[in-house]
């Protein structure tokens, strides 16, 4: 049995799912950690609002890299349905 390519196993799920969602939830906290240890006025609270920023930076690029494999996996079933046309005369579905 082939395994997709594209499909991780187990330890590659693992490793999206740390970058996917924990890394920035990681982030964020430490950012919510350093404003409430800053009472919202020193260097601290500072820092904390910057780290919540570069948490949803993170989330934000993962997001839209999600979104670009998607588009190239739509853009990929899109041109085999072409091929299936000019080879059939019809499209796949019909």
């Amino acid at each position: 049995m082939s395994r997709d390519a594209r499909q991780p196993g187990g330890f590659g799920r693992f490793m999206l799912a740390v970058t996917r969602v924990w890394v920035p939830v990681a982030i964020a906290v430490a950012g919510v950690i350093g404003i409430v240890i800053g009472h919202g006025k020193t260097a601290a609270a500072g820092a904390g609002v910057a780290l919540v920023i570069a948490a949803l930076i993170v989330w934000m690029i993962n997001w839209m890299y999600r979104m670009s494999v998607q588009s190239n996996r739509e853009r990929d079933r899109e041109e085999e349905a072409r091929e299936y046309f000019d080879e059939h005369g019809r499209w796949p579905d019909e």
